[in-house]
């Protein structure tokens, strides 16, 4: 008899937890409606009507017909899209290599508490102000070799036509990419180390562990899901390099700088062929969601790899 009376109170608690449980998740569900609706509207329904153009021919000004597989075969055939997506890839390869350790370093350093660094970490992140078409453009005007640096600084080696050789045009490219990205994946870093515990860093002076040792020991491994997530963020950006590249260079000389995303606006809007410029787009969004489950599976799912104290 007592315990059947003993176990209905904790059987009602049970059941009132439960019901407050269910009641939270419903209140969320709720909450997300109006993300997931601006992600249907914007996102999807856009990505299903680029499918679609896919199989059609469209001028983008006339009536639409129907083309079946043909785009999808005629692009596949065409060499130039093999070129377009080396190149996409090199520069993914090349401004990952170049922007992840010099923002994983600059993230460190500005990280730190002194002064000084705060005032550097504003003009570090200055060119996150500034829109990639003016960036291309005053590049443009600082490296022409008649009227540019070169002339007025009177600095010889400037004077080369950066833009019309394709090896220097493909450098500058990745150059400025990087100069204007690096900031922001700085930015990243430098919020992933205030997250590190002070306590580790503490631990490893007290057993005579110096900067470098304590970078490599304990920084680096704490910023494990930092890094995947900026890594993700630079490999994916770097299909959607468009409107710096298109400003800076055109896609030339030649189509040495004709990435991807170029491809398929110039075949779009300047050969008004939307029918493949849509396939390059089921292509680029394809790629772009293969690059990031294959870093996101990469990253793993350890909970246990931070912590959230502050320096």
């Amino acid at each position: 008899m007592s315990n059947a009376v003993s176990t209905a109170p904790t059987t009602a608690a049970a059941r009132t937890e439960s019901e407050q449980t269910g009641k939270r998740r419903a209140a969320l569900a709720w909450l997300t409606l109006p993300a997931l609706f601006f992600f249907l509207v914007f996102a999807v329904v856009p990505l299903a009507g680029v499918f679609i153009l896919s199989f059609t021919s469209w001028d983008g000004i006339g009536a639409i017909g129907a083309a079946g597989l043909g785009n999808w075969f005629s692009v596949l055939a065409d060499p130039g899209l093999y070129n377009a997506l080396g190149l996409t890839f090199l520069i993914m390869i090349a401004s990952w290599l170049v922007q992840t350790p010099i923002s994983l370093l600059l993230g460190v350093f500005t990280a730190g508490s002194q002064r000084y660094r705060a005032a550097l970490a504003v003009l570090y992140f200055l060119p996150l102000l500034l829109s990639s078409a003016a960036v291309a453009i005053a590049f443009k005007a600082l490296l022409d070799p008649n009227f540019g640096l070169a002339t007025g600084l009177g600095l010889p080696f400037l004077a080369q036509d950066w833009l019309g050789v394709p090896h220097l045009a493909l450098g500058l490219a990745i150059f400025v990419i990087a100069w204007q990205f690096v900031p922001f994946h700085t930015l990243i870093y430098q919020g992933g180390v205030r997250q590190i515990p002070k306590s580790l860093y503490e631990a490893a002076e007290i057993d005579g562990a110096g900067t470098i040792k304590q970078f490599f020991h304990i920084t680096l491994p704490q910023l494990k899901y930092t890094i995947i997530t900026s890594s993700t963020l630079m490999v994916v950006g770097s299909l959607t390099y468009f409107d710096l590249i298109f400003v800076l260079t055109g896609g030339g000389p030649g189509n040495s700088t004709r990435i991807l995303a170029l491809d398929m606006y110039l075949r779009g809007f300047r050969a008004n062929l939307m029918g493949p410029a849509s396939v390059i787009a089921v292509i680029l969004v394809l790629i772009g969601l293969a690059l990031a489950l294959l870093l996101q599976r990469l990253g793993g799912k350890d909970k246990q790899g931070s912590q959230l104290e502050g320096l």
